[in-house]
């Protein structure tokens, strides 16, 4: 089938009274072979199970269903999450969609209506809020086994980049808690409408076996990653003193956990920060 081109796009967002707006992140993908290549890269097979997030005008919805996929796709765009299934029903008439129009922030499996188990995450996120909604929904949407999102390069290099490089952060790291991250290609600015004004990436996940830790221990890791890299050219043993009741008592955690005090967050490992928390030999964090 013909999937949605420059024409089409342009033709639906006229008839919908629609200006794409940076605040939602609405640049739409006009180039049929950049939607396949994607679905390729994904891995996505007939009979799949998957969650689409910001479908806009279904570019990519219709690529995930020409592939045989059953998605859930979530819109929080009222007059796109009314639009999507018209245009599937038009062009690929019983396709199994569902629709939601929904914040991706809030959705809870069971309770709005992702009754399935999606399996894969497959979208072109918002930038804006492209790693809030990812982390939010590997917590709470634990049958996700894989992923691959389109990302703002800068935002997709971060979630991939491992423990030393110059852009590893507080995303990297928290990312990493639930799996393996890894660049998975680039995409042109100019198969979007309008065209933005940064560079897109693919990047890909896929979920570990067993997570590290409990939830519990995820929250306190969390914390820890925070307060690391809200201080990134601190040692540790300034940047955590706050958090865990002073200098002597972030010192005291970190050699509990054998990390040297002196080290910075951009040098540990998720795991590191996990091995932190579970520390014992400091006050409780200062509240």
């Amino acid at each position: 089938m013909a999937l949605l081109g420059p024409a089409e796009i342009r033709a639906l967002a006229t008839a919908l009274d629609l200006q794409p707006t940076k605040k939602l992140g609405q640049n739409f993908v006009v180039d049929g072979n950049t939607v396949r290549k994607i679905v390729r890269t994904a891995g996505v097979i007939s009979g799949d199970e998957v969650l689409e997030v910001g479908p806009g005008l279904g570019s990519l919805t219709l690529g995930l269903l020409e592939a045989g996929a059953r998605v859930t796709a979530v819109e929080i765009d009222g007059r796109l999450a009314a639009q999507l299934p018209i245009t599937v029903a038009e062009l690929m008439p019983e396709a199994p969609l569902t629709t939601l129009h929904a914040d991706a922030m809030k959705v809870q499996p069971g309770h709005d209506g992702i009754a399935s188990a999606p399996t894969r995450l497959v979208a072109n996120l918002p930038y804006n809020v492209s790693v809030p909604v990812l982390l939010h929904l590997l917590a709470t949407v634990p049958s996700l086994r894989t992923a691959l999102v389109m990302v703002q390069a800068e935002v997709g290099q971060r979630l991939a980049a491992p423990p030393g490089s110059k852009v590893y952060g507080s995303p990297s790291a928290k990312a990493a808690w639930y799996g393996r991250w890894r660049t998975a290609g680039t995409v042109s600015r100019q198969v979007f409408w309008p065209v933005p004004n940064v560079d897109s990436i693919l990047v890909s996940f896929e979920r570990a076996v067993a997570l590290p830790g409990t939830e519990a221990e995820r929250a306190a890791t969390f914390a820890l990653v925070d307060a690391a890299f809200g201080h990134r050219r601190k040692m540790l043993r300034q940047a955590l003193a706050e958090h865990l009741g002073g200098s002597a008592a972030a010192i005291a955690r970190l050699e509990a956990a054998g990390i040297d005090p002196t080290a910075r967050g951009e040098q540990l490992s998720i795991v590191d920060f996990l091995a932190l928390a579970r520390a014992s030999g400091a006050p409780s964090p200062a509240r």
